[in-house]
C-alpha cells in the first residue's frame, strides 16, 4: 500500500475512533511497523498544519487524535450550545500543579505542601478526569498515589509530562507577578 492510501486509512481511523489512538494499535491495524507509522503521522501533522486544515492531529504521549484548530474556536463556539462550565478553583489548580510536578504523590504530601486540606480539590480533579489513582504506597494505611492523565495533557496542550515548564521557571514567574502587585 502506498503512502497516500496509508494516510487516508489512518485519518479514517482517527476520525472514527475519536479518542486518542495508540501508535501500537494503528501499526497493528494497518500492518505496518511502528517506526514507519510514526513517520507517516509526522508527515500528516505537518501537512495538516501547512495546509491550515480545519482539523489537526494532536499527539499525546504515543497516541494520536483528531481535534479542531484552536484558531477556529470563535466560530465553533457559535455552533455549540452554551454549556455551563465551571473553571477550576485556585485550590484545585494548586493541587493539580503539585500533582503534575511531584507525581506520584499521596494526599498527605499535597496537604503538607499546600498547608491546607485538599479533599474537595482532589475530588474535583478526579471528576474532571485530570488526575487518577496510580497505585498505593507500601506503608501503613496504604495511602493512594495520584498522578495526572492524558486528559490533563490534552487540556494543557502538552505532548508529555516532559513538556511541563521547569519548576524553577514557574517559581520565577510567580515571584515576578508577586513583586508587580
Amino acid at each position: 500500500m502506498d503512502s497516500k492510501e496509508l494516510k487516508s486509512i489512518i485519518e479514517s481511523l482517527l476520525f472514527t475512533w475519536g479518542d486518542p489512538l495508540d501508535i501500537k494499535d494503528i501499526s497493528s491495524i494497518v500492518e505496518v511497523d511502528e517506526k514507519e507509522v510514526s513517520n507517516i503521522m509526522q508527515e500528516m501533522i505537518d501537512e495538516f498544519d501547512y495546509n491550515m486544515r480545519g482539523i489537526k492531529i494532536i499527539k499525546i504521549n504515543n497516541s494520536y487524535q483528531l481535534g479542531t484548530r484552536p484558531e477556529n474556536f470563535q466560530w465553533i463556539k457559535k455552533l455549540a450550545n452554551p454549556k455551563v462550565t465551571k473553571n477550576l478553583s485556585n485550590a484545585a489548580l494548586e493541587t493539580l500543579s503539585i500533582i503534575a510536578y511531584r507525581q506520584p504523590i499521596i494526599k498527605v504530601d499535597i496537604e503538607a505542601i499546600r498547608g491546607v486540606r485538599c479533599d474537595k480539590a482532589i475530588e474535583t480533579l478526579i471528576e474532571r478526569g485530570l488526575i487518577v489513582e496510580v497505585g498505593r504506597l507500601e506503608r501503613v494505611g496504604r495511602p493512594i498515589l495520584y498522578g495526572t492523565t492524558d486528559v490533563f495533557l490534552r487540556c494543557f496542550g502538552l505532548e508529555s509530562l516532559e513538556d511541563l515548564p521547569p519548576l524553577n521557571d514557574v517559581i520565577d514567574d510567580i515571584d515576578n507577578i508577586n513583586t508587580e502587585k
